[in-house]
């Protein structure tokens, strides 16, 4: 495994705090030992055309002490078409996901993840081409470090969803015209969730005239509270009209649709997700405004 010591490259470092909870593997004399840890990459939307980041590393901490950093022999930098390589996170929707490391690792404590960013960080707002900078807060230069204390057990595998608010993770700083990133990142164990997926249409379709909406921030809350601060996952519908909310609790939630030129839409229902399990609801007719 290699480890980071001496970085060259200008980075900032997000460490994330994540659930301890594991889903069961087959476990074989080949597994004594060694457990398997997957890493998915997701995006909450937020209103913009591009919103690219330069991961350059993924690593572990096992000690807690600040030399106990070791990056995962299983992540490569992701492929794009980017010249830097970097990710657009608002591609990762509707289901889609970045695979950030999928291998096995000894059996024991696990303490802290984080992700080790480059330079090049940008935004790109909706309506324009241009590619505006986002500026690190020297409070996360340091790192910001969150614990885990998992016991990893040997023959388990443990998947992990990074759910990344771009919304909420890109702030103007003040009248400057610049802008920083402030990394906003749900992380939840899989196998401790659910999903809720549906389509969304128009509500002229007919079934020989199939009118799929693109594009439609869905958004779902807590029952109790539809505020959006209190948003516990959002995406974008795709070009076929469909959604899919991953890393749910348990629990009861209600979905809040907006796209310009339709009304609004909040479920008037409560719907159940359970540990494991994807609830599909039907589609969602909008009306258009006019």
């Amino acid at each position: 495994m290699k480890v980071n010591k001496n970085m060259k490259v200008k980075s900032f470092i997000l460490s994330l705090m994540l659930v301890a909870a594991f889903t069961l593997g087959s476990c074989s004399k080949n597994d004594e030992g060694t457990s398997s840890i997957k890493i998915n990459l997701v995006d909450a939307p937020g209103d913009y055309e591009k919103v690219l980041v330069n991961i350059i590393d993924v690593q572990y901490n096992r000690t807690g002490e600040d030399n106990g950093w070791v990056s995962f022999d299983g992540f490569v930098r992701p492929n794009t078409n980017d010249p830097q390589n970097r990710v657009d996170l608002t591609e990762l929707i509707a289901g889609n996901s970045l695979v950030l490391t999928n291998e096995d690792v000894t059996s024991g404590s696990l303490k802290h993840i984080r992700l080790v960013l480059g330079d090049g960080n940008a935004v790109v707002f909706k309506g324009d081409t241009k590619e505006v900078p986002l500026a690190t807060p020297s409070a996360l230069q340091s790192g910001l470090k969150l614990q885990i204390d998992t016991e990893l057990q040997a023959g388990f595998s443990y998947t992990f969803v990074l759910d990344w608010d771009v919304q909420k993770s890109i702030v103007e700083a003040g009248n400057s015209g610049a802008y920083n990133l402030k990394p906003v990142i749900r992380v939840i164990a899989e196998v401790n969730s659910g999903i809720i997926e549906g389509r969304l249409a128009d509500a002229n379709e007919t079934e020989n005239n199939p009118m799929p909406i693109a594009d439609a921030v869905v958004t779902v809350y807590k029952e109790s509270d539809t505020t959006f601060q209190t948003a516990v996952s959002s995406t974008y519908t795709n070009n076929e009209g469909k959604f899919s909310l991953q890393g749910l609790p348990k629990g009861n939630y209600k979905l809040k649709i907006e796209k310009d030129g339709f009304v609004s839409y909040t479920s008037s229902t409560a719907i159940s997700v359970e540990v494991g399990k994807k609830t599909t609801v039907d589609t969602i007719l909008l009306t258009k405004t006019s």
